[in-house]
C-alpha cells in the first residue's frame, strides 16, 4: 500500500472518508445529481449514472445553481451524500453545501488533486486541518 498526505485549506470543517470518486468536470448538483439516489444524472457528464453515496468526490469546482447547495443538505439528509469532497478550487455553492450537510470540504492542495488522486483510492478528508491522506492499494 502507498501512502501520500497532500496540505490544503479546509473549507468545511469535518472528517469524512471514504472511496475517490474522481471527475475532470465541474460538478451542478441541483440538477445534475438525484438528492434521493445519490446517482450523478447530468447527460455528458464523464460520472453519469455514478453513485456520490459515501464516495470522497474529486472535481475542480462546482456549477450551475446556488439550489445545489440544498441538494447537497438533501443528499445528506437521505442518506446519499458524499463522505467528502476535493475541489481544485471551491466556490460558494459547494461550499454552502458542504457547511449546512457537514460534509469535509478542502480545496487548494498542494498538488492538482485530479491527476495526484484515481478513483478508487481510499482518501481521508480532513477538513479541521486541511489535509488529505490518500492510500492507494487499501483494501476495503
Amino acid at each position: 500500500m502507498q501512502e501520500w498526505v497532500y496540505r490544503g485549506r479546509g473549507v468545511a470543517k469535518f472528517l469524512g472518508e471514504g472511496r475517490a470518486l474522481v471527475s475532470r468536470q465541474g460538478i451542478s448538483f441541483f440538477g445534475g445529481v438525484d438528492p434521493m439516489t445519490g446517482l450523478v444524472r447530468e447527460k455528458g457528464h464523464d460520472l453519469c449514472g455514478q453513485d456520490v453515496t459515501g464516495k470522497v468526490l474529486v472535481f475542480p469546482k462546482g456549477k450551475g445553481s446556488t439550489v445545489g447547495s440544498y441538494v447537497l443538505y438533501q443528499l445528506k439528509k437521505n442518506g446519499h451524500a458524499p463522505a467528502g469532497i476535493i475541489n481544485v478550487e471551491t466556490e460558494a455553492i459547494i461550499a454552502t453545501g458542504c457547511i449546512l450537510a457537514e460534509i469535509p470540504l478542502v480545496d487548494r492542495l498542494e498538488v492538482d488533486p485530479i491527476t495526484a488522486i484515481i478513483t478508487g483510492d481510499y482518501v481521508v478528508v480532513n477538513g479541521i486541518e486541511g489535509k488529505v491522506v490518500v492510500r492507494r492499494g487499501q483494501q476495503a
